[in-house]
């Protein structure tokens, strides 16, 4: 079955999308949700790691933006240790995996929009 942007609805997780558009964009839109993926994608990552890689976007912000990626099944959050000082770890899930291709198309057109712009 074939899912575009056409008059039938789309339902996942109890959610309704007027198109499969509209449901990836709920999954990965916003400013910062791709950016966080494209610092996961080769290894996980300590929150601490992601501010140091991310220095312009707020701690509530990237501690929200992981909440959401979380909950739509992008990334896993492992917790090591019971008492404090705990370590916690973000990484791609599998589900979040099957994004590389995209996020890796993304980065590509990027590149050239900054290297057309440059010249």
């Amino acid at each position: 079955m074939k899912f575009e942007c056409q008059n039938d609805l789309v339902e996942m997780s109890g959610k309704l999308y007027p198109c499969t558009v509209s449901l990836a964009m709920d999954i990965i839109g916003g400013k910062w949700k791709t950016v966080i993926l494209y610092h996961l994608k080769d290894s996980k990552k300590r929150y601490s790691e992601l501010r140091k890689d991310m220095p312009t976007v707020t701690e509530r912000t990237l501690s929200l933006q992981l909440k959401e990626l979380q909950k739509d099944g992008m990334v896993s959050r492992t917790v090591y240790g019971v008492k404090p000082p705990i370590r916690v770890e973000y990484c791609l899930t599998d589900f979040g995996q099957s994004f590389l291709p995209v996020l890796q198309a993304i980065t590509n057109w990027g590149n050239r929009i900054a290297s057309e712009s440059a010249t």
